[in-house]
């Protein structure tokens, strides 16, 4: 028994496949889009910037109104002076000539360092608070009294 094909529009020969070899249709997603499982690792870890950084807002709301939150996968190829002895887990950018100041987290770094799942939650809380102390010109300690407790 063959499988219906199909030829692709505009003069395109290679044939389209409806169903398997088997006749049984094209397989779906695993997982609905909607089950935790089906998150992808960047999302998850979006998330866990997000818990920080909402937890933060709660204390800081005022002084971190405007401010822009990012995650990116790598930090660029150009270090600043200062991050050339190691790779930067994350980077924070002031105001500037009407730019709104930026907290970016670079997610492979900060993955490849954590040993697991819940170091990993830690790791990254300690990024942001970090970033936020260096944007505030204050301690990390000052903007979260639980810096580095792990809870």
């Amino acid at each position: 028994m063959s499988s219906p094909v199909q030829r692709q529009p505009a003069g395109d020969p290679r044939p389209v496949r409806r169903r398997d070899r088997r006749g049984r249709g094209l397989r779906g997603p695993l997982l609905p889009a909607g089950v935790p499982a089906a998150r992808s690792r960047a999302e998850r870890f979006d998330d866990l910037v997000l818990a920080a950084v909402e937890r933060l807002e709660r204390r800081w709301s005022r002084q971190l109104e405007g401010t822009e939150f990012a995650v990116e996968d790598v930090p660029p190829s150009n270090p600043a002076p200062w991050e050339r002895g190691g790779v930067p887990l994350g980077r924070c950018f002031p105001a500037d000539a009407g730019l709104p100041a930026r907290v970016v987290v670079y997610r492979r770094p900060v993955e490849t360092r954590a040993l697991d799942d819940d170091d990993l939650e830690d790791l990254v809380r300690e990024v942001v608070v970090e970033q936020v102390a260096h944007l505030l010109g204050r301690s990390p300690e000052d903007v979260d009294p639980q810096y580095r407790d792990g809870h």
